[in-house]
């Protein structure tokens, strides 16, 4: 028979082993629940989903007509804080000293930064999520991260977000390329501005997605990609060239265009000074009238490049031909009003083409003034020379905010004989650059009025518009004339033919009314030149305007700029002979081919350095500015 065993001992032994099971557990759970739970709860803070909807979409990049990147989407990270993971009133002062030097706080900011991660002797005051920045640097970045990593701080996520970038320096110092044509993107994710604002729909894609801070996550939803007609080298050059003039002529702001005459695309557009894109808050800040476009959507009274529309309407009309003699004269009285060349003589009889060439207001109005019977037939036939030619008319170019100009309709406010002497050459008529380059293409390409654009996916679209508005014979006779200009006007052909190429084109110099004073602005004009360069054919057409500038350098006859349009002009025509590749014609004297079988002539180097430039004088007015009193530009 078997006796009964006594268990004490064992049960003694088991209980031990419990204590000291539970022992360890204790302490175990003491290390995750009080040594490691700061990191743990940060970990899974992480990694719940943060939705990605808008600003988290990647936005489609913005390339020239070469696939050269103009715009294009980056990851940088936002910094963000958990305070409250942070032990201590000491380890936030800690970690927030740290940032403060790595993100180059002053002393105001880091004060508020310190505020912002709260106190433990104030209740509820900690919070538990602070968004330090919202994108750092990824020189940045590479220091939270070490300081993480030595403990040197704690409490801290870097969270990927994608933002726009402008990687291409502009020809202006500090600034991006084409600033002001493409705009800029805000943190919210909405294009401001130019190409951004204009395609924003199709740059930001539609619809979301959700993405958590580690990264796992698929990328949210990409925007489409737009391509534009500009040539990004030519961008470059054309922004260094004007900057060139800026300087030199101590101009507040300087403009170009280059267009292809027989399609509308665009190859170069800019203004200087531009801007920074990536800097856009700091420019909001310092200066926002950076952000205007001066090429479609500002209006100025361009001058005399404006007697080409009275030269297509006399021409058109039979009034006159190249050859007709035309009277010069010192002045005409119109009342208390008197038009005055700007030189206030006379050349006395010149043949109608000179009379362009030398920019004489006087017999540019009495040619006007021969338009019709009556000053009223006369305005109708010069409006509709302008109507055609799209003056008053938005040119319908992909951008917003595009100015459709300030012109006066005489069938609804009949023009007085001052107004049309006037409009004749320029004065009480205000246009756009991108109107008057589209003009002068249809004026020199044949007669066609084509479509500008600047979206390479508009080209067909572009070539399904383009209608004829003046007869080819005409168009032929006008291009005859603005090489004409070039070649006989005072100065202008050393300043603005290239050897082997076919120039042509019409200077604008116009004093500037200020509304606020009534008064016209002393000394201060509007220097414009609008012109072709081709092979013989046109092969771009480019305006250059040096804005509200003072010449000031003295010459026989006055006092001129430092760097004349007719320069700066021929300046961008070299660029755009060298960007588009145009050879030149073999024995081209500048008037006309001599030798067809000699050698090419040499394209010359656009690094030369330009011969010194004289401009033509400024006009001179004698009276005020609206309808009814006379002005003068040359």
């Amino acid at each position: 028979m078997l006796g009964r065993t006594d268990s004490r001992l064992r049960l003694v032994a088991l209980l031990g082993v419990f204590a000291v099971i539970a022992a360890i557990l204790g302490v175990r759970l003491a290390y995750w629940q009080l040594g490691q739970g700061p990191e743990l709860r940060r970990i899974a803070d992480s990694q719940l989903p943060q939705d990605s909807t808008g600003d988290e979409v990647r936005r489609g990049d913005i390339t020239d007509r070469n696939g050269d990147i103009l715009a294009t989407t980056a990851y940088r990270d936002q910094l963000v804080a958990y305070p409250d993971l942070m032990g201590s009133d000491a380890e936030r002062s800690t970690v927030a000293n740290g940032l403060a030097t790595i993100l180059g706080m002053n002393s105001v900011q880091e004060t508020a930064l310190r505020s912002q991660f709260g106190s433990d002797d104030i209740e509820g005051s900690v919070p538990k999520y602070v968004v330090v920045s919202k994108q750092i640097t990824e020189a940045q970045s590479d220091q939270v991260r070490s300081g993480l990593a030595d403990d040197q701080l704690v409490a801290l996520g870097l969270e990927p977000h994608p933002v726009r970038v402008y990687p291409t320096a502009g020809g202006f110092p500090l600034t991006t390329l084409a600033s002001q044509l493409l705009g800029f993107v805000t943190q919210d994710g909405q294009g401001r501005y130019g190409v951004e604002q204009a395609s924003n729909s199709v740059l930001a894609g539609a619809g979301s997605s959700t993405a958590d801070a580690t990264g796992n996550a698929p990328l949210p939803q990409t925007g489409g990609n737009v391509q534009l007609t500009i040539d990004s080298s030519l961008q470059l050059r054309l922004e260094t060239e004007l900057t060139a003039a800026y300087i030199a002529d101590q101009a507040p702001r300087v403009s170009g265009l280059v267009m292809d005459p027989n399609t509308g695309a665009i190859l170069a557009w800019g203004s200087v000074p531009g801007y920074d894109e990536n800097d856009y808050g700091d420019v909001a800040q310092d200066d926002p009238a950076l952000f205007s476009d001066p090429i479609a959507s500002q209006v100025y009274e361009p001058g005399s490049v404006m007697k080409m529309f009275t030269s297509a309407a006399a021409l058109e009309n039979g009034v006159v031909t190249l050859t007709t003699p035309i009277q010069d004269q010192k002045e005409l009285s119109f009342g208390n009003s008197i038009v005055q060349n700007f030189d206030k003589k006379s050349m006395g009889i010149l043949p109608f083409e000179d009379v362009i060439a030398n920019s004489r207001n006087v017999a540019t109005a009495k040619v006007a003034a021969m338009l019709g019977k009556t000053t009223d037939d006369s305005s109708t036939v010069l409006y509709d020379m302008w109507q055609r030619l799209g003056i008053g008319e938005k040119t319908g170019v992909e951008i917003g905010n595009e100015s459709a100009g300030l012109v006066t309709d005489p069938s609804v406010t009949p023009w007085q004989p001052i107004d049309l002497a006037n409009h004749a050459f320029g004065q009480g008529v205000a246009v756009t650059p991108l109107q008057l380059v589209r003009a002068f293409a249809a004026m020199a390409n044949g007669g066609d009025l084509v479509q500008p654009h600047i979206y390479a996916d508009d080209d067909s679209v572009a070539s399904a518009t383009v209608h004829q508005v003046i007869s080819s014979d005409l168009s032929d006779t006008l291009r005859q004339l603005m090489i004409h200009v070039v070649d006989a006007g005072p100065n202008y052909a050393e300043e603005t033919k290239i050897p082997g190429y076919v120039v042509g084109g019409k200077t604008g110099t116009a004093q500037i009314w200020d509304a606020q004073t009534n008064a016209w602005l002393p000394d201060t004009y509007n220097h414009t030149f609008v012109g072709f360069v081709g092979n013989p054919m046109p092969e771009a057409i480019i305006l250059v305007r040096i804005h509200d500038t003072i010449p000031r350098v003295p010459v026989r006859w006055g006092m001129t700029l430092e760097m004349t349009s007719n320069e700066l002009w021929r300046r961008v025509a070299l660029a755009a002979i060298q960007s588009l590749d145009l050879p030149p014609l073999p024995g081209y004297d500048g008037a006309q081919v001599t030798d067809p079988d000699s050698a090419p002539i040499p394209a010359p180097d656009p690094s030369t350095p330009a011969e010194q430039p004289v401009d033509s004088p400024p006009p001179q007015n004698t009276g005020s500015h609206p309808a009814g009193v006379a002005t003068a530009a040359r």
